[in-house]
């Protein structure tokens, strides 16, 4: 009984280390830019040479509060996917303003997930965990909203007119078709 109860703790501890992926995982290519791959958080993105875009965009974007304590409450049932690359323009500058706007409303950040995407040739836009798989992840940033376990819509790349106007559309289901829709077939 022991015995199994060792060897059961064991593989578990193996598998979870195994499989576990670590957060703000760096990929440093020779002659080219550092990348973020895999989970990452926004201390992550807050670091090393990421922070010269992501804090400036971030600081120097002004919300629109008015819209945002229109959808705030609402806003915290819903759970967040960021699908970004750490080397692509629009996601350097939508992404830091998005997580402006969800620290305005007092977003719960455990409801967030953020992922990386590679940049390499072999592998570009995927993430080590297969996060993207599925789910149509074709430019970044996409910025997935889901209620009760099913995505409800997504904002595509860049606002259609705002980042707060489009998540307000998104939030009081509104009719909101983001960029890129055509692209999307669900098979």
């Amino acid at each position: 009984m022991k015995l199994s109860f060792v060897l059961t703790t064991l593989l578990l501890s193996f598998f979870f280390n195994t499989f576990s992926q670590n957060t703000n995982q760096e990929v440093i290519i020779e002659n080219q830019q550092p990348f973020l791959l895999g989970e990452i958080t926004i201390g992550g993105l807050s670091t090393n040479s990421y922070n010269t875009w992501f804090k400036p965009n971030y600081e120097n974007y002004e919300s629109n509060q008015i819209q945002i304590d229109l959808f705030k409450d609402q806003l915290a049932s819903y759970k967040i996917l960021i699908f970004m690359g750490t080397w692509c323009g629009d996601s350097k500058r939508e992404v830091p303003r998005f997580l402006k706007i969800l620290e305005s409303a007092d977003y719960p950040m455990e409801n967030l997930k953020i992922v990386a995407l590679d940049h390499r040739k072999e592998s570009y836009k995927k993430s080590p965990q297969g996060e993207e798989w599925g789910l149509n992840i074709r430019r970044v940033p996409t910025f997935i909203f889901y209620k009760n376990g099913r995505e409800v819509n997504r904002i595509i790349e860049t606002p259609i007119t705002t980042l707060e106007d489009d998540i307000l559309k998104i939030i009081s289901e509104e009719e909101y078709i983001p960029n890129y829709a055509s692209s999307l077939h669900f098979d």
